[in-house]
């Protein structure tokens, strides 16, 4: 068996999560994407899965090993793609990763229109509130809202977005007024975990608030806040078209963090690739403008108080 080939399997294996999974998108059956791991290991001399009827996972050289061919998998298809230069033309499968939010709220979207551009690409979309090795998960393209370390990955600079406190305008009424940081702790505060639950930090003080909910998503405090249960704190563009329809207030501009940058960024090397320069090329304008819409939308209903 052509030990590149098996590797492919073994990749979509991973991507798919089953065997049966892999063997569908292969059009191979199950046996088949069998002995094409057990080939693999048997080529290594190690087992690379640990599989039952029910489940299947990586043993800790499986996880070495998958990197490792992920890595040679995307090499040999940049070198096949920079053999045909200019002719070739954006095809197979584009792999992207995202926040949570920001993903489904402004990435994929445009994704979707970039698909209907380009019915030979296919695209599988990770959404994560965590980091994500780009060259060990395979990742051609990935959405970051951070401060970015030195490195070899290259990065677009698409916007900016701010860390902001609000409620609803029926939680405010009737309650004390928010001037500064401080008064929060006179009030119900929703915390998201991820993003720091026992303290707000603003740019003169840090604020140990003891959040009267915490929740582990974005969507779930939004909500919350939303239905007059409390202030929370969240990224500007989260909450944009909750604040453009009124259901939601922007509190204490001046005393907002810096804001953080937003990147989308790629390997070095893979925008020879036509599928990823092709996305970049199309989502990076439009990008640009829907966070400067979301943020223009949070600044427009700033208030002292709420």
């Amino acid at each position: 068996m052509d030990r590149i080939e098996a590797m492919r399997v073994f990749v979509t294996a991973l991507d798919e999560g089953s065997l049966a999974g892999a063997g569908r998108r292969l059009g191979r059956s199950p046996a088949a994407v069998s002995r094409a791991i057990a080939f693999l290991e048997a080529h290594v001399g190690t087992q690379l899965l640990h599989r039952t009827t029910r489940s299947m996972r990586l043993s800790e050289a499986g996880e070495r090993y998958a990197a490792a061919c992920r890595r040679v998998l995307t090499e040999l298809e940049e070198a096949d793609l920079l053999a045909a230069g200019e002719r070739a033309a954006p095809r197979g499968l584009l792999a992207l990763t995202a926040p949570l939010v920001s993903g489904a709220r402004v990435l994929r979207p445009i994704l979707d229109a970039f698909l209907d551009l380009y019915p030979t690409v296919k695209a599988r979309l990770l959404l994560l509130d965590r980091p994500v090795n780009l060259l060990d998960e395979g990742i051609d393209v990935a959405l970051r809202i951070s401060h970015l370390p030195d490195s070899s990955l290259v990065a677009i600079r698409i916007g900016e977005v701010r860390r902001v406190v609000c409620a609803s305008p029926s939680y405010l009424a009737g309650r004390p007024p928010i001037h500064e940081p401080g008064e929060l702790l006179a009030h119900a505060c929703i915390a998201v975990s991820h993003l720091g639950q026992d303290a707000w930090s603003f740019p003169q003080r840090n604020v140990h608030i003891e959040p009267r909910l915490s929740v582990n998503s974005v969507e779930a405090a939004v909500a919350s806040a939303v239905e007059g249960h409390g202030v929370t704190r969240v990224f500007s563009y989260q909450v944009a078209d909750e604040v453009r329809s009124g259901r939601l207030v922007v509190l204490l501009p001046d005393a907002e963090p810096p804001p953080l940058p937003v990147h989308l960024i790629t390997p070095e090397g893979r925008l020879s690739v036509p599928k990823v320069r092709a996305f970049v090329d199309f989502a990076v304008p439009r990008l640009k403008a829907e966070f400067a819409r979301r943020a223009e939308l949070t600044r427009g209903s700033r208030t002292a108080r709420g």
